[in-house]
């Protein structure tokens, strides 16, 4: 049987590529037939001159950008958007084409792999910014309304579990299955079957404190600022949330990860702070591992995606 799972990550990546080279383009040629000429300021300045507001020369008011700063990211940056791109692209890829010929086994080596590749990754992204501006202020670590977060971090979890609810309900799962393809992502179903403690314990570690700490960083904290400054925040965030639902290589939780790829870059832009959708991540893997264990032991039969 056909398995489409290569297609459709290849065509995830795809659609981010062309959303954001389309939107940077057509951004770039707009911004050009707006450019109008320097006209001097007068040296009074009244309430009703033209020169208080954009308006006044025919110009649509200046949109909110949202509460992530881009002011430091520079054309040179689009060479690092490529970068974390092709990263996982060529990583993803080539997994998917390995995992033809012969089964991915997830041991204690791949898992610790794995988690040094996140925090390499998350340090490329850090070392490519830090010059510019402080770590404070390029994630808004600094965060006076941090309490938001105990309403935030539940009730985004709550919307993403009604969100897979509603898959369920449609039969959009069973449709996968019907391809032939796993349902349940590779690290759930480790999770579900894996009787070694180490590796339990190397897992529960990468889901719920290293991926949202170097998944955040690198997607949101980079990859979706950055390419914010090209194309505006809307198509950055679909940008950035099709490639990190695309990097995580399941056909079954593409449509689900994008969606909460969505959230978490909403959640950035309305907070301006990583903390936000740091916990949020962290609150639904760790949700999603809790569920599983629990599962396992008292023989409860969930399906989820991590």
């Amino acid at each position: 049987m056909f398995d489409p799972t290569e297609f459709a990550i290849i065509a995830t990546f795809s659609a981010a590529l062309c959303i954001f080279a389309i939107t940077a383009i057509a951004k770039a040629l707009l911004k050009t037939e707006c450019k109008l000429p320097v006209v001097p300021a007068p040296l009074f300045e009244s309430e009703c001159s033209p020169f208080q507001s954009p308006t006044a020369l025919g110009l649509p008011p200046a949109l909110p950008v949202g509460r992530v700063p881009t002011w430091f990211y520079r054309r040179l940056d689009l060479l690092g958007i490529a970068f974390i791109y092709g990263v996982f692209f060529t990583l993803v890829v080539m997994s998917l084409r390995g995992g033809k010929d012969q089964e991915l086994v997830l041991d204690a080596g791949v898992l610790m792999t794995s988690i040094g590749f996140q925090f390499i990754t998350a340090g490329i992204v850090v070392a490519l910014v830090i010059g510019r501006v402080g770590l404070i202020e390029w994630l808004g670590l600094k965060w006076p309304q941090g309490w938001q977060v105990l309403f935030i971090a539940p009730g985004a979890v709550f919307a993403m579990w009604l969100f897979f609810g509603g898959l369920q309900i449609t039969g959009f799962m069973k449709w996968i299955e019907s391809f032939g393809v796993e349902a349940v992502q590779d690290t759930v179903k480790l999770l579900q079957e894996s009787n070694d403690p180490m590796i339990l314990g190397l897992m529960i570690v990468a889901a719920v404190l290293v991926a949202p700490i170097c998944e955040e960083i690198v997607f949101r904290g980079y990859f979706y600022a950055a390419s914010k400054k090209f194309v505006g925040p809307w198509a950055a965030g679909a940008c950035s949330a099709l490639v990190f639902a695309a990097a995580h290589g399941s056909l079954a939780a593409l449509l689900p990860l994008f969606v909460f790829g969505c959230l978490l870059a909403l959640i950035y832009e309305k907070t301006g702070s990583i903390w936000a959708p740091i916990a949020v991540h962290f609150c639904f893997n760790g949700a999603t591992v809790l569920v599983q264990v629990a599962a396992r032991y008292y023989d409860i039969p969930v399906d989820a995606a991590l």
